[in-house]
């Protein structure tokens, strides 16, 4: 019977934050992180038992000291994604109505980017869909 390998299966609820301004938020990832040393939209993993919009609202408060105001968000896309060793669904909200402004508060810079700019970032593989999703939203502002 031959090996079978089980990638491990993680979903994110990931946040495409805009300022007044119109600009997003960009973290840059530690280097010793998975994917280290790109750009990413901040957010995390979606716990048991919760709700994509708490997921959100829960890891954006952790890594950068804002508090989302969830019933504004809406969904912009759902990415699916092989890695070599995960397989990543990321469910990807826009997020425009917060209070506080944030901060890297895992020591992570964070960059405002005008939404044209974001192809001179780097960023994980599987944010390719979200950067064009937003140069999408974008022309239609």
């Amino acid at each position: 019977m031959p090996n079978t390998v089980v990638n491990k299966r993680v979903h994110v609820a990931v946040g495409v934050i805009f300022n007044p301004k119109g600009q997003i938020l960009i973290a840059r990832r530690h280097d010793d992180a998975h994917q280290g040393g790109v750009w990413e939209f901040p957010g995390g993993k979606v716990e048991s038992g919760e709700t994509v919009g708490d997921a959100l609202a829960r890891e954006l408060h952790e890594e950068l000291g804002i508090v989302v105001h969830v019933s504004s968000c809406t969904q912009l896309l759902e990415i699916r994604h092989d890695y070599t060793d995960k397989v990543v669904l990321l469910d990807v909200w826009t997020v425009s109505d917060f209070d506080g402004e944030p901060v890297g508060k895992e020591g992570q810079p964070l960059r405002w980017v005008e939404p044209q700019a974001l192809p001179e970032y780097e960023f994980p593989a599987a944010n390719a869909a979200i950067v064009d999703a937003i140069l999408n939203l974008s022309s239609q502002r």
